[in-house]
């Protein structure tokens, strides 16, 4: 039984989010935190949070398994963009230079091992 987990509108740009995405897609749970957890990109703190989110909505779930015993994997982890605030900067002669502020949008599946190979 898998296990969603959402995070909407997060102030990093969906670009430097899918680098610290790419490195945990597809691993074990445990090695993932332990990626993320000694990784110096700024985002790996909100996707660590995310993956814990993660285990305890499958752990709420699957109440009879524990989440070590189950072997959880990260099976999708998605970034899309969310919404860009736009704001204005002075640029020379006094015209304004827009600047977009990008946010994004990530989901992340975790699912056990048994169940992902069937």
């Amino acid at each position: 039984m898998e296990a969603v987990a959402r995070l909407r509108n997060n102030r990093y740009s969906p670009r430097k989010m899918r680098m610290v995405a790419d490195l945990v897609r597809g691993k074990e749970v445990q090695d993932a935190l332990n990626i993320l957890r000694f990784t110096k990109k700024h985002p790996s703190k909100d996707v660590e949070k995310l993956i814990t989110s993660a285990i305890h909505n499958w752990s709420a779930k699957n109440e009879e398994g524990s989440p070590d015993d189950a072997g959880l994997i990260v099976t999708t982890i998605k970034v899309d963009q969310g919404r860009v605030l736009k704001r204005l900067r002075p640029a020379p002669f006094g015209r304004p230079h827009k600047i977009r502020k990008r946010t994004c949008h990530v989901t992340i599946v975790v699912d056990s091992k048994k169940e992902s190979e069937n």
